[in-house]
């Protein structure tokens, strides 16, 4: 295969991501200009949450595969003494694929562990600035660190389209490694969903958000 079409591919990308980069100010337009853009705001966070929710469904389905992969390994290794490469990278595959296809539908949901003490000894409104804030200032760059880090590495493994290093493993290591940067991405646009609702919820043009059992008690809210 013509290794120029994933680099053409890989480019097409870049400058989409490029392209999306204004819809990361509208939290800020929302909360700086009440009642402008509320109904676009709404609609786009309402979207992105259905794409997290359907990458959710992609790891649910990731984690029955790894279930039966790992029943598979151990009781092949115990009842047969055989071994399989294809099998084990199967395991760390799913694994890799439940977690972070998931961990935006979790951010959408509240499922994170929050560790701030101080968070919920903020009124509504203090709440939803630290959420902003914690987006726009941790969130975010962190996304965009890992999207640009693993750029150069990632083109070099679809060029190669790169196996595994075992003679019987899977050869899908290139697929492995998109999981990286599909991580980031959907982190960034649940981020960006929920940057949306905090700001939305400032100017009132969304209900407050239901306080967890656990806030009031130290400030985490648990898996």
């Amino acid at each position: 295969m013509d290794s120029s079409i994933f680099l053409t591919i890989g480019a097409g990308l870049k400058w989409l991501g490029i392209a999306s980069l204004p819809l990361f100010l509208i939290p800020l337009i929302a909360v700086s200009a009440p009642g402008l853009i509320d109904r676009f705001a709404l609609r786009l966070s309402a979207f992105i949450d259905r794409i997290s929710g359907a990458a959710l469904g992609a790891a649910i389905l990731a984690a029955l595969v790894l279930v039966f992969a790992q029943l598979g390994v151990v009781f092949l290794r115990y009842a047969f003494s055989l071994s399989f490469s294809w099998l084990n990278e199967t395991v760390t595959y799913a694994f890799a694929a439940m977690f972070m296809l998931g961990a935006a539908a979790a951010l959408r949901d509240g499922a994170h562990v929050r560790v701030d003490i101080l968070r919920p000894r903020f009124g509504e409104a203090g709440r939803n600035w630290i959420e902003l804030a914690g987006i726009y200032l941790f969130l975010f760059p962190i996304c965009v660190r890992i999207l640009m880090t693993g750029e150069a590495g990632l083109a070099r493994s679809w060029l190669l389209l790169e196996g595994s290093r075992e003679s019987d493993g899977l050869p899908i290591l290139f697929l492995f490694k998109t999981l990286v940067p599909a991580f980031a991405v959907l982190l960034m646009a649940q981020g960006l969903s929920e940057a949306i609702k905090a700001a939305l919820r400032l100017t009132g043009a969304l209900a407050p958000a239901e306080p967890t059992e656990t806030e009031p008690h130290g400030g985490a809210r648990g898996v």
